[in-house]
């Protein structure tokens, strides 16, 4: 059980040093003063875009706690669910082990609004299912359209896919919305058993998935130069996979995974806008909302504190 503890761990850490290493021999002939200038050639009209599609993508997030919640039957107020879920994801997209601290942060969030701890162990299920979803579905999309994308990464990761392979995927999800559509009985896998959601709540779920990705993509896309930029869909596809890379690699914010994946993906573009435009990915959607996240949780507990004093 010991050696179980600390598996994950040293994957996580393997995978940062691993990453860190080749991104090191990709960089070392950037200076500073190059990313600066990269920096600096980002219009003002593309950081508001940038803002704009971080917005996106933190709505989705708390729209996927509204549908869980749905799911369940359970009524919480707008506002308190969009507060729980940044603070969920921003701090565990920074902390790693994201199902873990999310289920913390939840817990904590949704018991103080009369959840079980059953319900919100589920509402959990239901978000990260939400996202594979998105994941699935857009992957697939993207394959089938631009097929040669994982020519891309051919000499970096293990890939080979087509648009045989997003079909395929594309049939997965044709697979759950069919379940759901026709009412099948609960999967029980021993004592766990897992209900399909009903037919209106998967249809949102079909809409909103994608949304979260698309908006986070789009924060590193409006920060790319126009310059050899290959078009969303491609930089969409490239995002899915790096960030995909970086949750299995357990590295906090994905350290080292995402630029390195990224850097190979867009190989048309100079190094230095690539790591430019992850640079304010990483500003906008993980360290401001991070800072943000930890006011609200000492917000939280301050109330909570004062209400058992009373």
């Amino acid at each position: 059980m010991k050696v179980r503890k600390y598996i994950w761990p040293v994957v996580g850490v393997t995978a940062v040093a691993f990453s860190i290493w080749l991104l090191y021999h990709e960089l070392r002939g950037l200076s500073l003063d190059e990313l600066w200038d990269s920096l600096a050639a980002i219009s003002g009209r593309d950081w508001l875009l940038a803002v704009a599609a971080t917005c996106v993508a933190y709505g989705a997030l708390a729209a996927y706690d509204h549908l869980a919640l749905l799911h369940l039957k359970r009524r919480v107020g707008w506002l308190y669910i969009t507060i729980a879920s940044f603070t969920t994801y921003a701090l565990s997209h920074n902390i790693g082990a994201s199902v873990f601290s999310g289920s913390v942060v939840r817990y904590r969030a949704y018991t103080a609004k009369g959840l079980s701890g059953a319900e919100v162990g589920v509402l959990v299920a239901f978000c990260s299912f939400t996202f594979v979803l998105g994941t699935v579905m857009l992957t697939g999309l993207v394959l089938l359209i631009e097929p040669e994308l994982t020519e891309r990464f051919v000499d970096v990761l293990p890939v080979g896919a087509s648009a045989a392979t997003g079909i395929a995927l594309l049939a997965l999800v044709g697979l759950y919305v069919a379940g759901s559509a026709l009412r099948l009985r609960p999967l029980r896998l021993g004592p766990v058993e897992i209900t399909y959601p009903r037919f209106p709540i998967v249809l949102r779920q079909l809409v909103i998935a994608p949304i979260e990705l698309i908006g986070a993509a789009g924060i590193i896309y409006f920060a790319l130069p126009e310059a050899g930029n290959p078009g969303f869909l491609v930089v969409l596809g490239i995002f899915l996979i790096s960030f995909s890379a970086a949750l299995l690699s357990h590295a906090p914010g994905g350290l080292g995974v995402l630029e390195l994946v990224f850097i190979t993906g867009l190989s048309e573009m100079e190094a230095v806008d690539v790591l430019a435009a992850l640079l304010v990915f990483r500003l906008l959607y993980l360290i401001v909302p991070f800072v943000m996240a930890l006011f609200v949780v000492l917000g939280f507990e301050r109330w909570q504190f004062s209400r058992q004093e009373e």
